[in-house]
């Protein structure tokens, strides 16, 4: 995942103080882009500033693919657009960007050096990926055709869910509806109460107080340049619990 940012001064400071996470210095080659990374040393998030008339203040999702030229090669003809053509990025991949049949921005990796932030469980580091879905057939059709997700759906009428599903784990989950029709980013937290309010000190802002679901404790945030984010605590509903 990475973050498109109009401050990357003002989201350095506030997502080493709210997750733990160092910032290394930008490369000026690859247009100011910088890593994230976890307490342990390991890659959690890319972040650069804005291009002009590019979209901004926003996390984005990328997918791991094995040829990013014949993937794309299928988004037209099932109802996507390429907005971003395949492009090397140094000696660590090649990346493009893609819009679904609703309009949802999903990146496309090909690993070379760099292979991507594995999907952990441990606080500061992501914990769930989720599609809010304006056109749930259409979008779940086009992940299972164009990515080749193994897509289990969970829930039926009226609240459609099914997830990704990679042997027995699942990775990512698309939702029936939503608030904004877009990919969310949710980063493991012990306290989704504390870190909140930790944001709250950062100059972010609370979107969704905590809740308890079946899913854990959620919460909704943003930055100080307005990126929304959630979180995710364990609570006793979890599974395995």
């Amino acid at each position: 995942m990475d973050l498109s940012t109009s401050d990357t001064t003002a989201v350095r400071s506030f997502y080493t103080g709210l997750f733990g996470w160092t910032a290394e210095e930008p490369q000026e080659e690859f247009g100011g882009y910088f890593m994230f990374n976890g307490a342990g040393g390991q890659p959690v998030a890319g972040c650069m500033p804005a291009m002009e008339g590019a979209a901004h203040d926003v996390w984005s999702v990328y997918l791991t693919v094995d040829d990013v030229s014949k993937t794309l090669e299928l988004v037209p003809g099932h109802g996507g657009q390429v907005i971003v053509p395949a492009m090397q990025v140094g000696q660590a991949g090649t990346m493009a960007v893609a819009l679904d049949p609703a309009g949802a921005a999903i990146g496309l990796w090909q690993a070379d050096q760099f292979g991507g932030i594995a999907n952990a469980g441990e606080p500061g580091l992501p914990s769930w990926f989720e599609l809010q879905a304006r056109a749930y057939d259409a979008q779940t059709a086009f992940y299972r055709d164009v990515f080749g997700w193994n897509v289990q759906q969970l829930m039926s009428e009226p609240f459609r869910y099914s997830v990704l599903s990679h042997g027995e784990d699942q990775l990512a989950g698309i939702m029936d509806g939503g608030e904004d029709f877009a990919w969310d980013v949710y980063i493991w937290t012990n306290d989704a109460d504390a870190t909140l309010a930790r944001a709250g000190e950062l100059g972010g802002k609370v979107i969704r107080p905590a809740e308890d679901t079946p899913y854990g404790r959620l919460a909704t945030a943003e930055d100080p340049c307005g990126a929304r984010f959630k979180l995710m605590a364990p609570n006793a509903q979890m599974p395995g619990a």
